[in-house]
């Protein structure tokens, strides 16, 4: 049986929000179907860098019950309005920091600035939130460190993978 991904795709940028121009959801989305697995995005959507409307974004896909990810791109620097990761941490019930870990030490291999990545990585129910950066290229980066782990991820959360194995 082939893994099924239903997916979210969330571009967390005042600029994007306003102008309805992103470059960063398209990566996501581009990284997704790459999967080895039958990859549905169930939506797309560009989001101000409030904190209330992140986490009622969030709270609505992971609640729904047929969302098994909600990637989110931007919003995790230094910037007072960078509020993606305490959106993320405020309602999930589960963290996986070796998500983060691993994004930022490979985006460290490309950039120096990788370790001011706050994003965070955890459960809602089902559902798996990926805090990923506002840049293509480090989108890129960032998901190829956890391409090969992420379909095991969800498959074992979402119960389409019946045991962990190697």
């Amino acid at each position: 049986m082939r893994l099924k991904i239903n997916a979210v795709v969330l571009s967390i940028s005042d600029r994007a929000a306003r102008e309805g121009v992103d470059k960063s959801g398209p990566a996501l989305i581009e990284a997704l179907t790459r999967l080895p697995a039958d990859v549905t995005i169930v939506a797309v959507e560009m989001l101000p860098r409030d904190f209330d409307g992140i986490v009622a974004r969030l709270q609505f896909y992971a609640d729904r019950g047929d969302v098994h990810l909600i990637a989110t791109s931007g919003g995790t620097g230094l910037a007072p309005r960078d509020q993606t990761p305490e959106a993320t941490r405020s309602l999930i019930d589960r963290e996986v920091p070796g998500f983060a870990e691993a994004m930022r030490f490979t985006g460290y291999a490309n950039t120096p600035l990788a370790p001011l990545s706050r994003a965070v990585c955890g459960t809602r129910g089902g559902t798996l939130i990926i805090n990923f950066p506002g840049s293509s290229r480090g989108i890129t980066e960032c998901f190829e460190a956890i391409r090969k782990a992420l379909p095991h991820a969800i498959g074992t959360l979402s119960e389409q993978v019946a045991k962990c194995s190697t």
